[in-house]
C-alpha cells in the first residue's frame, strides 16, 4: 500500500511529523482507513447509559462527586508524607462537617441506615484522593462498622457518636504479620479475668503484632482488636474488642506499643502502622458481643453453636470493604479511560490517509484494541459492582437477610473484587502507555493513581486468596449437583464423553456449535455474537474446569488430612483459574441484564456491541482452552480476532460518548490531557502548516525534489530520443 510518509521520517521536537506536500496518490490509504473509522455516529442516549453506570444510588454518587470537587479534598503530589497525612486527617473533618459520613449509621444516632448509598457516596472519593478514600474507609467503614455490626445497642450508643464525629479516630486491628488473610489463626489473645471483670489483651510473640493498620501510626485513639477469646480455659475463637490506644496527648496508653510503617508505595496520606499489646486490660463490656457473650462469671454463650459458622458470620459482616473496593476499582478504570480516550481523540501522529493532516490516535486499530477493549471490561466491572452493592444493601438493610444470602454475598464479593481491582491496575498502566510521555506526567495522574490503587488488590484479602474462597464454593455447589452421579460418570464428563442424558441430570451443559463450520466468517461472527452461545461457552468453561478439580480431589476425600492437602495444593492454581472464570461469567451476566433496561434502539445496539466485545475478549484470552476442549473449532477460532477487530472499529466512533457517560467533570479528572489543550496544539500546528503551504516560503521536501528531478530527466531523455529520430 502506498503511503504519504515512511518510518524514516524524523519527527519534529514534541513528536509532530510535519505534513508533507507530495504528489503521491493517497486514495488507497484513505480507503483502508475508512474501513476502520466509521462515519460520525448517531447520538447515544447518554443519560440512560449514565443512569445504568451510576446504579440504584445515583443520587448518592452525584452527591459524592459534588463533594469530590472541593479542592481541599484533592491530592497534592508536591508535599511530604507528614504533610499529606495531616492534610488527609483534616479532609476527614471536612467530610464530617459536610454530613458525608453518617449514611450507614442508625437513624437514632443521626444516620440514615442507608448502607448502599453510603458505599456509593464513598466510591467517588477515589477521584479526589485515594488516601482520603481509604482513611475514611478505615474510620467509618472498618473501625465504625465493626462496632456497628459486631456490637449491640449499648455499644452503638456509647461508642459510635465519637466515631462518627471523628472525636475518636480509630484503627481496625485484624491483620497480623504472621497470618495475614488467615484470620482464624491469629495469635493475639483476649483472656477473661473474672476477679476484675476484665479482658486481658495480649500479643504473645512478634508474629502476632497487628500490622498495616490505617490510623495506627499517629492518629488512632482506639482500635477494634480481633483476638482469640479465652474464658474458663476454653478458646472460643476470634472475637472483636474495643481497645483504647492513646491518651489526649497522643501517647500510647500503658501496655500498648507500636511502630510507624513509614513511607509506602502509595497512599502516603494514611498513617499505617503496627500495634502490639502487653497484658492490656479492658472492661468485659468492651467485647463487641452481638455473636458471642461472656457473663461476669466467665460463662460464654452464643446464638450460633458452630464455632466455624460463628467465625464466618462475624467476618462476613465486614464484607463491605470488598464491596467498596470493587466499586472503587471500576471507578478508577473509568477515570483512566476518560483521560486516555479523550487524549486519543485529539492527539495526532503520522500521516496515513492525507498528505496534509495526521491521524488521531484513536483511528489506529491497535489504539482501539488497547483502550476500547478495556472500556468494555470497565463497563462490565461497573455493572457487576453495582449488582454486588445491591446484594450488600439487601442484606444489611434487612430486605433479604438469610444465611444463604450472606454466603452468596461473600462469594460474589470474593469473585468481583479481584477482577475490578486487577483490571484497574491494568487499565491505569495501559492508559498511561497509550498517552506516551504525557501519561507519565504527574499532572495527568495515571502514575499517581496506579501507585495508590496498587494496594487495593491485597486490601480486604489478597485477590488470589479470595478467589480460592470462590473456588471452594464452586466445588461445594458442584458436588451438590452431582449427588446422584457416580465418580465414573463424572470422570467421563470431564473427559468430554458425557451422554446428553447425564448432562441434563447434572445441570451441566456442553456447547453445541449450531452453525456448521464451512469457512464462512459471516456465519462464525453470527455464532460468536449470539448471547446464548456466549453464555454457554462461559458457563461450560467454569463447570468443566471445576469438574476437573473435583475429579482430582474425589479419590482422596477419605484419605489422611496431609494427603488431602497435598492433592488440593496440586490443583490450587486450576481451581483459582476456574474461580476467576466464574467472576468473568458473573460480569457478563450483569452486563447482559443491564442491556434489558435500555429503551433506545440505537443505544442498545451500541451497548450490545460493547457487551459482545467484553465476552469475546474473555474468550480470546482463554482460546487455547476452548479449542483444546473442543468447545470452539480451530477453523472458527481463526475468525475470532478479525471479528473482535471489527467490533472495536465499530465502537470507535462511540468511544468518546461511552467515556463521557461516566459523567466525570474536569474537577474530578484534573488531567491536563482532558482540558482541550492538546486539541488547541493540534489546531495551531495544522493552521501553521496550512499557511506555510499557501505561502511562497514553503520548503520543498527532498522526496518531491527527487521526483521532480526524475521527471525532468525522463522528459529530457524523451526529447533526446525524438531529436535522434
Amino acid at each position: 500500500m502506498t503511503t504519504t510518509s515512511d518510518s524514516s521520517v524524523t519527527p519534529l521536537p514534541g513528536g509532530t511529523v510535519p505534513p508533507t506536500p507530495t504528489s503521491v496518490d493517497t486514495a488507497e490509504a484513505q480507503a483502508a482507513f475508512s474501513a476502520i473509522s466509521p462515519a460520525e455516529p448517531g447520538g447515544l442516549d447518554l443519560r440512560a447509559v449514565q443512569e445504568l453506570l451510576l446504579g440504584r444510588w445515583s443520587a448518592e454518587r452525584r452527591e459524592g462527586r459534588e463533594n469530590a470537587k472541593n479542592p481541599d479534598l484533592h491530592k497534592l503530589d508536591n508535599i511530604t508524607m507528614e504533610e499529606h497525612r495531616e492534610r488527609v486527617l483534616q479532609q476527614l473533618r471536612i467530610l464530617v462537617d459536610a454530613g458525608a459520613v453518617q449514611k450507614a449509621f442508625p437513624t437514632s444516632l443521626g444516620g440514615a441506615d442507608n448502607h448502599g448509598g453510603n458505599i456509593a457516596l464513598f466510591t467517588e472519593l477515589v477521584s479526589a484522593d485515594p488516601s482520603l478514600q481509604i482513611k475514611a474507609g478505615v474510620q467509618w467503614g472498618l473501625f465504625g462498622s465493626a462496632i456497628l455490626h459486631l456490637g449491640t445497642q449499648s455499644h452503638h450508643e456509647r461508642l459510635l457518636p465519637d466515631v462518627m464525629s471523628l472525636d475518636v479516630p480509630g484503627a481496625f486491628a485484624m491483620t497480623e504479620i504472621g497470618h495475614g488473610s488467615d484470620v482464624a489463626s491469629i495469635g493475639t489473645t483476649a483472656t477473661y479475668l473474672p476477679e476484675t471483670d476484665e479482658f486481658e489483651i495480649h500479643t504473645p510473640f512478634k508474629a502476632a503484632w497487628k500490622e498495616y493498620l490505617g490510623n495506627a501510626a499517629l492518629h488512632g485513639k482506639a482500635a477494634t482488636v480481633f483476638a482469640q477469646l479465652i474464658t474458663n480455659g476454653v478458646n472460643h475463637g476470634v472475637h472483636c474488642f474495643y481497645v483504647p490506644l492513646r491518651d489526649e496527648a497522643g501517647d500510647f496508653l500503658p501496655g500498648v506499643g507500636g511502630e510507624d510503617d513509614g513511607y509506602k508505595g502509595g497512599l502516603n496520606g494514611i498513617d499505617n502502622g503496627r500495634l502490639h499489646f502487653d497484658h492490656v486490660r479492658v472492661p468485659r463490656t468492651n467485647l463487641l458481643d452481638r455473636y458471642g457473650h461472656v457473663d461476669e462469671n466467665g460463662g460464654y454463650t452464643s446464638d450460633i453453636a458452630s464455632p466455624g459458622r460463628r467465625f464466618f458470620t462475624m467476618i462476613g459482616t465486614l464484607v463491605q470493604g470488598r464491596v467498596s473496593l470493587s466499586m472503587s476499582g471500576a471507578a478508577a478504570s473509568a477515570l483512566a479511560l476518560t483521560g486516555a480516550i479523550t487524549y486519543g481523540n485529539q492527539r495526532r501522529q503520522f500521516n496515513a490517509t492525507s498528505d496534509v493532516r495526521e491521524e488521531v490516535l484513536m483511528d489506529y486499530q491497535l489504539h482501539q484494541r488497547r483502550l476500547i477493549d478495556r472500556l468494555a471490561r470497565t463497563y462490565a466491572d461497573t455493572f457487576a459492582a453495582n449488582e454486588l452493592l445491591e446484594k450488600f444493601h439487601s442484606i444489611f438493610s434487612g430486605e433479604s437477610d438469610t444465611d444463604e444470602d450472606r454466603q452468596e454475598l461473600e462469594t460474589l464479593a470474593a469473585a468481583i473484587k479481584p477482577l475490578t481491582t486487577w483490571n484497574a491496575l491494568d487499565t491505569l498502566q495501559e492508559a498511561r502507555e497509550a498517552c506516551g510521555g504525557a501519561g507519565y506526567m504527574a499532572k495527568n495522574r495515571f502514575a499517581s493513581l496506579r501507585q495508590d490503587l496498587d494496594i487495593y488488590v491485597t486490601f480486604e484479602g489478597d485477590n488470589n486468596v479470595l478467589l480460592q474462597l470462590v473456588g471452594k464454593r464452586l466445588l461445594s455447589d458442584y458436588s451438590k449437583d452431582l449427588t446422584n452421579l457416580s465418580i465414573g460418570a463424572l470422570s467421563r464428563y470431564v473427559r468430554g464423553q458425557a451422554t446428553e442424558a447425564m448432562v441434563n441430570r447434572s445441570g451441566l451443559r456442553r456447547v453445541a456449535q449450531a452453525v456448521q463450520d464451512a469457512g464462512s466468517e459471516r456465519k462464525s461472527a453470527s455464532w460468536f455474537k449470539d448471547p446464548e452461545v456466549q453464555r454457554a461457552l462461559l458457563e461450560d468453561r467454569v463447570r468443566t474446569k471445576t469438574g476437573a478439580v473435583a475429579q482430582a480431589l474425589m479419590p482422596v476425600a477419605k484419605k489422611p488430612q496431609a494427603e488431602q492437602a497435598a492433592t488440593f495444593n496440586q490443583n490450587q492454581a486450576d481451581l483459582i483459574d476456574a474461580a476467576r472464570n466464574h467472576g468473568e461469567l458473573l460480569e457478563w451476566e450483569a452486563f447482559t441484564r443491564a442491556l434489558d433496561s435500555i429503551e433506545d434502539d440505537h443505544t442498545q445496539q451500541v451497548m450490545t456491541w460493547l457487551r459482545n466485545l467484553f465476552a469475546l475478549r474473555v474468550i480470546e484470552d482463554d482460546l487455547g482452552w476452548f479449542i483444546q476442549s473442543g468447545r470452539i473449532s480451530a477453523q472458527r477460532a481463526r475468525t475470532l480476532r478479525g471479528y473482535i477487530n471489527r467490533l472495536a472499529a465499530r465502537l470507535r466512533p462511540h468511544a468518546q460518548d461511552l467515556v463521557d457517560a461516566f459523567g466525570y467533570e474536569q474537577e474530578h479528572l484534573r488531567m491536563d490531557i482532558t482540558t482541550g489543550a492538546e486539541a488547541e496544539r493540534q489546531d495551531e500546528a495544522a493552521e501553521y502548516y496550512r499557511k506555510l503551504r499557501a505561502s511562497a516560503d514553503a520548503p520543498i521536501h527532498e522526496k518531491v525534489l527527487h521526483q521532480r528531478e526524475k521527471n525532468a530527466a525522463k522528459a529530457a531523455r524523451a526529447r533526446g530520443g525524438k531529436a535522434g529520430r
